[in-house]
């Protein structure tokens, strides 16, 4: 049965919004008035956002260029969801619970938009499919291999573990980088501040005795000169270099260099090796585990690689494998990828254990990051500390060697 997106007034003047489930917009307005309530909009709740007028005008103009769920809000979503479903309610009522309990107008309007869509005859995956900018090919891809299955809900339940997972993952290594880059952007702002401010305020008490000025703090002048002077020639070419790099990363084959030499740079390069070949494992143990066939999922696993040379090298072992080659053996061919994602696929495949052995390469490589940033960050914050510390130091010392310098000429 189709759903309409209503806003009404009721007997006391308060307008009310919400969806109702009718035939036709006119059994729509006909079950409002029945409630009491003063019709003023009743439009289609629908994948294009179709008024009844024909016009861009429903739900979907509504929630504008933004999605409606974040990666918190949608594994909370998943998770509620594959509760639902796992606890025996039918799907169509399973959508219809988590749209009457949504907070937000935006949501509760696109699971009903869903739920009219499972009720008009489409399965959940083409639903979900329609609405491309909240749900993932990846995550449409694994509701479909889970209804063809049958097991909807344990597929549901891995969905938001891998989302769980994931986002952790996403965290951790922005709180190991968020201290080190607070720490620098307080010291730029303040030796800025320091040598284009303070240093020329307490020469310039000292300029009218006619002494040379000690080194340091003739070049601690200079550069805060140079900034004084030159600091809006300085940001605009900070300006055109941030420009250019943007046009150039618009640039396929410069955006596939940067990415293989980026896996080069010591220490950060593995980071970006590991976090991405556990995305790859965690993502292909998932749609393997779900019953999607192995070249889909591989090449499913593929899009999720932030990294566009290892990206390449994971469209290559697709190749392989669709000529015949086992996928452990394709893998290992591709030296950007970790030897443990291939290894572990080998046993899987020796075992018949590839979802499970996958599975456990990605929380090996995902555990691995997650130390090797916590350690990088361990190191960064004293060291940063340090530098910090040794540049203020110079920048005293710029300011007190002409205080000691007139002390010793006064005795």
């Amino acid at each position: 049965m189709p759903a309409y997106a209503f806003e009404a007034i009721n007997s006391q003047g308060q307008t009310r919004k919400g969806v109702i489930e009718a035939d036709t917009s006119k059994s729509a307005r006909n079950q409002l008035r029945a409630q009491s309530l003063v019709p003023l909009t009743v439009e289609p709740v629908g994948a294009g956002g179709v008024t009844e007028s024909g016009s861009e005008g429903g739900w979907r103009g509504r929630l504008g260029s933004r999605s409606v769920f974040n990666t918190t809000s949608l594994t909370i979503w998943t998770r509620q969801l594959a509760g639902l479903v796992t606890a025996g309610l039918p799907l169509e009522r399973a959508l219809s619970a988590l749209s009457e309990e949504a907070e937000e107008e935006k949501q509760r309007n696109l699971v009903a938009a869903l739920r009219a869509e499972v009720n008009g005859g489409s399965t959940f995956a083409k639903a979900l499919s329609q609405h491309p900018r909240d749900f993932s090919s990846i995550y449409t891809a694994v509701i479909g291999a889970g209804e063809q299955s049958g097991n909807l809900g344990l597929v549901l339940e891995r969905l938001a573990d891998d989302l769980e997972e994931q986002q952790n993952l996403k965290a951790k290594l922005m709180g190991a980088a968020l201290y080190p880059a607070i720490v620098t952007l307080v010291a730029i702002v303040i030796v800025m501040f320091l040598v284009g401010y303070v240093v020329p305020q307490v020469a310039n008490v000292f300029a009218g005795s006619k002494r040379a000025l000690p080194i340091l703090t003739v070049i601690m002048l200079a550069i805060g000169s140079f900034v004084k002077n030159y600091g809006w020639l300085m940001l605009i070419a900070i300006i055109l270099v941030a420009i250019s790099a943007r046009l150039a990363w618009a640039n396929a084959a410069f955006r596939d260099r940067f990415d293989a030499a980026w896996l080069t740079v010591p220490v950060l390069g593995r980071l970006a090796r590991g976090y991405n070949a556990a995305r790859f494992s965690s993502t292909l143990a998932m749609l393997a585990a779900a019953g999607v066939p192995i070249l889909k999922a591989l090449q499913a696993a593929a899009f999720t690689l932030s990294n566009g040379a290892m990206k390449a090298d994971a469209m290559d072992a697709l190749v392989l494998v669709r000529e015949g080659a086992p996928l452990a053996s394709a893998l290992s061919q591709k030296k950007r990828f970790p030897a443990l994602v291939s290894m572990f696929a080998r046993q899987g495949e020796k075992t018949g254990t590839l979802p499970a052995m996958l599975q456990r390469a990605a929380q090996q490589l995902s555990g691995d990051v997650q130390r090797r940033a916590i350690q990088l960050a361990t190191i960064l914050e004293p060291l940063l500390i340090v530098v910090m510390g040794l540049v203020v130091m110079l920048i005293v010392l710029a300011v007190l060697l002409p205080i000691i310098q007139l002390n010793q000429l006064v005795k």
